[in-house]
């Protein structure tokens, strides 16, 4: 007769995802994970499979939880600079929270696996590539509104947005600043005005 599980796999998700976030792949053991999952290892490997198949799990998860949202936003966005200030935000207010060293998730993950795991690097470059096609929307809209540049195509522009994006989530994990946060928003949004 099978067992019943009696936990919320989501929830255990949620937890693994905050785990990676913290610790990162290589310096997650095996014993980490059943210690903060609350789960024996036999129903960890039951329900997840292998430590990199919870990874791979957790940073889908992360994906769904904190960057979808913001992605589909911009087809209902109407003010594409409170959009892109809004972006900004976000990053902002998950860098300045407690725990703030921790940075990105989905980042430190393509800094650490993607130049040796092909499945983490097309997460992360699909990931990466959605943001950008977000961005550059919002632009493109900001264009057509006249109260963006139409100096540069919109998509050079949004990888100008997202490279800064991705900085300040680097950045964060030595240095959460707030002063250095409002400048780089300030200068990125007077970047892209007519």
């Amino acid at each position: 007769m099978a067992r019943t599980k009696v936990f919320d796999e989501e929830e255990v998700l949620d937890k693994a995802m905050n785990l990676f976030w913290q610790k990162g792949y290589n310096a997650t053991s095996a014993q980490d994970l059943v210690s903060t999952l609350g789960i024996s290892r036999s129903s960890l490997y039951d329900t997840y499979g292998d430590k990199h198949t919870l990874f791979v799990k957790a940073l889908k998860q992360y994906r769904k939880e904190r960057i979808d949202p913001v992605i589909k936003e911009v087809d209902s966005a109407e003010d594409a600079e409170a959009y892109i200030r809004n972006f900004f935000e976000l990053v902002k207010k998950e860098a300045l929270a407690e725990n703030s060293s921790i940075g990105c998730f989905m980042v430190n993950s393509a800094v650490e696996m993607a130049p040796v795991d092909t499945e983490v690097a097309t997460i992360a470059n699909s990931i990466m590539h959605d943001t950008e096609n977000a961005v550059s929307k919002a632009i493109q809209k900001g264009q057509d509104a006249g109260v963006f540049t139409t100096q540069y195509p919109a998509r050079s522009l949004a990888r100008f947005v997202v490279n800064a994006i991705n900085g300040l989530r680097v950045t964060v994990k030595f240095d959460a600043d707030q002063k250095m946060f409002e400048d780089i928003v300030n200068v990125c949004l007077a970047a892209l005005k007519k």
